[in-house]
């Protein structure tokens, strides 16, 4: 055994053992749409005192962070995210109602002098902060009372607390103690108070929270004037409830917010939703896998074996990697996660169909001799594709938010461990295993001793496809003006993402009428609600902006129509957080092709940039175009399927171009578009193969996914069938077009040991 191979050996050991450890010790963090929950996006404001700034935005994190605590939710997240965001996700939540009034209220809580009545015409002259002057509000039975500058305000409270009264036994009320001076100023205020004859307004004191009124209770006859209420205490009544007194007293706990903030994003996952979407995802990836493993075990025979091996490898270090880098595994993530399975086949692929060329094109060579070339040969074209697909999951990661952007980080992950799995532990397997004698008597049984089905066709056949590349071009773009027309004619639907608006989701026991649904919320004052209904007793409601109090009316509606029905997501999408959505979706897309163009440009030359980046334009439009004819839904899921189809498409333009790009460096005679043909059809099994281990995996998840998954497996299916035509027959094409019009040839490259021709193929 070689120092190079022991050296793979102890690495790929190392990363295996540590994979494991991390993966029983470390759990993985999941999203709140996988395990249920609220996550509730609040934006902070200018107000007329206070810019809300990055210092004011942390300081309103703490605060929120006091208050979360004090409800009692478990394992709760509060980050902020940009300078004027704070993002808060509060698992088990699901009746957000209650935590976005917590959440939002400023609780800027004053005590004042009650100066008198007014006049009922009468208003404010002055804004918050009250303590700056006189004003004029309404007292809680709703007549306007005239009142001084605040003595005391929340600063001065050391705690509250929701009591019940002892005597009544029924009655809840806030005990309030005050914290150093605080005390001292609530005796002088109240005692200035009962300097007033009963029944006097002024013998009242108002409690004035977040600019209302909440309570103005007159000082009670036994207190003595200029001496107060002593002791730094003191109860603020108002007919309250249970609920509305623990409220109050969780605003006054955890303090005024320095400036007031804005929901701009309300998600709600139920927690059935959550579990079905682990359950369908795992299912589907097990079976998927399984299909995959047993497709390349039958194609490569015992080295496709050890590639289902090193697939089970992968899936470790993956987990592993998000467990150790604290990531969050979204819906979107745990598909790409799923979705990079079928990826890793791609690497394994590429170097057993070297190894094929290898082996056939001299049959002296031992198989490891044969395997080693296949790994130099293939590492190109593999470095190629996954640095493309690196390239749109960081572009995912920075420009996108969200689930989207976690389905960036899991793509990542994929990427990097699908090529360790590939160029270390397959490597590491495949070196062991052609190194038995057993083996090496039987070059059959390995896989790479026979070049496959799809080759032997292409040798008997050898055809031209390129001879007829100005039709391949024409029917590209009939293809292009079928889905144009499908955008221009029937319009984009864009989710709650990117126009703003609430969408809420049901699960009804038995099926419900549309119309019926549509008239209901009628009567409950949304007459505009888009309503959508399936057979298996789903159904969606899409308005414009709705309150809490509105949704509730909604729910109210939908669980009277249905006899009863569970909510199983409730999103929220401010139009300032849509239009934003909408255009960092339209950079990034922007952007992909800008750096896919640039990177290729690179590698390349610009005709082969050029003629990728077009094909990738091509299978993006193309895949919009499908989803605007089928009605489907344009969100932050298809942004990510949509980038990932770019990826893929350019993996499979960048492997034939590597492959003519070696071509012409050892053949200068042969017309540049008979070496881009050779290149196709030597390429064409491994696109083949590849092709057909993405498709078991996302059969699976279109299939065995579930509803919230199922758009996004058809949308990859979609841009697979579409990427692999185009690479073949867009980018080929319009890569020799450009070549004739006088462009250069490619750059020349170091001769690879597999040259051009039928004894290769």
């Amino acid at each position: 055994m070689t120092r190079a191979i022991r050296v793979r050996a102890f690495f790929a050991l190392a990363v295996l053992a540590l994979s494991l450890y991390i993966t029983l010790t470390v759990p993985v963090r999941l999203g709140l749409d996988l395990r249920g929950g609220t996550q509730i996006v609040l934006e902070t404001r200018d107000s007329p005192t206070a810019k809300a700034d990055s210092e004011a935005t942390d300081r309103t994190l703490e605060v929120l962070r006091h208050r979360i605590d004090a409800l009692g939710v478990t394992e709760p997240t509060i980050a902020r995210s940009g300078d004027n965001r704070i993002i808060v996700e509060l698992p088990g939540i699901q009746d957000p109602r209650e935590a976005a009034d917590v959440l939002g209220r400023t609780a800027q809580l004053a005590f004042h002098p009650v100066l008198g009545t007014a006049d009922a015409g009468e208003t404010s002259r002055q804004p918050l902060p009250a303590q700056s002057a006189e004003r004029v509000l309404p007292d809680e039975s709703g007549r306007p009372v005239r009142l001084g500058p605040s003595a005391l305000t929340g600063a001065d409270v050391d705690s509250a607390e929701a009591r019940i009264d002892p005597q009544s036994g029924v009655g809840w009320y806030v005990g309030v103690d005050f914290k150093g001076d605080g005390g001292d100023a609530w005796a002088r205020l109240t005692g200035e108070a009962a300097c007033r004859p009963a029944g006097d307004p002024a013998r009242r004191v108002a409690i004035v929270l977040d600019d209302k009124v909440i309570s103005s209770p007159q000082v009670n006859s036994s207190v003595a004037c200029r001496t107060g209420i002593a002791g730094g205490s003191t109860q603020i009544t108002g007919s309250f409830s249970r609920e509305e007194a623990r409220e109050l007293g969780l605003l006054i706990n955890g303090g005024a917010l320095p400036v007031p903030v804005e929901t701009v994003e309300q998600r709600t996952v139920g927690p059935t939703l959550g579990a079905t979407a682990i359950e369908a995802s795992a299912r589907a990836a097990v079976i998927g896998t399984a299909l995959t493993s047993l497709f390349i075990i039958a194609v490569y025979r015992l080295l496709g074996a050890l590639a289902a091996v090193a697939l089970a490898c992968y899936g470790v270090i993956s987990y592993a990697a998000l467990a150790a880098l604290g990531a969050t595994l979204t819906l979107p993530g745990l598909a790409g996660f799923v979705l990079a399975i079928g990826m890793a086949v791609d690497a394994n692929v590429l170097v057993f169909e070297r190894a094929r060329e290898e082996y056939a094109a001299r049959q002296s060579k031992s198989l490891r001799a044969a395997l080693t070339a296949g790994f130099r040969n293939a590492f190109s074209a593999i470095a190629d594709s996954n640095i493309t697909t690196l390239i749109a999951a960081g572009l995912l990661f920075f420009l996108a938010s969200g689930p989207v952007r976690g389905f960036g980080v899991t793509l990542g992950i994929g990427v990097l461990a699908s090529m360790l799995s590939a160029l270390v532990i397959t490597r590491v397997l495949a070196d062991h295993a052609v190194a038995r004698r057993s083996v090496r008597r039987r070059p059959r049984l390995t896989g790479i001793a026979d070049t496959g089905r799809v080759r032997d066709w292409l040798v008997r056949r050898d055809p031209d496809l390129m001879r007829r590349r100005r039709t391949w071009l024409a029917v590209s773009a009939v293809a292009l003006v079928l889905a144009t027309s499908g955008i221009a004619l029937r319009g984009l639907n864009f989710g709650v993402e990117f126009t703003g608006g609430r969408l809420m989701e049901y699960s009804t026991s038995a099926p419900v009428d549309a119309d019926r649904a549509r008239d209901a919320l009628a009567d409950a004052g949304q007459p505009r609600a888009v309503v959508q209904t399936s057979g298996d007793g789903d159904l969606s409601v899409r308005t414009d902006q709705l309150s809490n109090a509105e949704a509730a009316k909604v729910d109210k509606a939908i669980g009277d129509l249905a006899g009863g029905a569970e909510k199983i997501r409730d999103e929220l999408i401010g139009p300032s957080l849509g239009d934003e959505l909408r255009r960092g979706a339209l950079i990034a897309l922007a952007s992909a092709l800008a750096a896919q163009l640039l990177y290729l440009a690179v590698r390349f030359r610009w005709t082969f940039g050029t003629s990728a980046v077009a094909a990738m334009a091509h299978d993006a439009l193309i895949l919009v175009g499908v989803f605007a004819w089928l009605g489907k839904p344009i969100d932050g899921v298809f942004l990510a399927a949509l980038l990932t189809v770019i990826g893929y498409s350019v993996n499979d333009s960048v492997v034939v171009f590597d492959r003519i790009r070696e071509l012409s460096a050892g053949d200068r005679k042969t017309p540049f578009s008979r070496l881009a043909n050779t290149a196709i059809l030597q390429t064409l099994p491994r696109t083949v193969n590849t092709g057909m281990g993405a498709v078991f995996i996302l059969s699976a998840l279109t299939l065995l996914g579930g509803d919230s998954l199922t758009d996004f497996a058809l949308a990859l299916l979609i841009g697979i069938v579409v990427g692999t035509y185009s690479s073949m027959f867009t980018a080929a094409p319009l890569a020799i077009e450009l070549q004739a019009r006088g462009t250069p040839p490619p750059p020349t490259a170091t001769p690879r040991s597999a040259p051009h021709g039928a004894a290769v193929i």
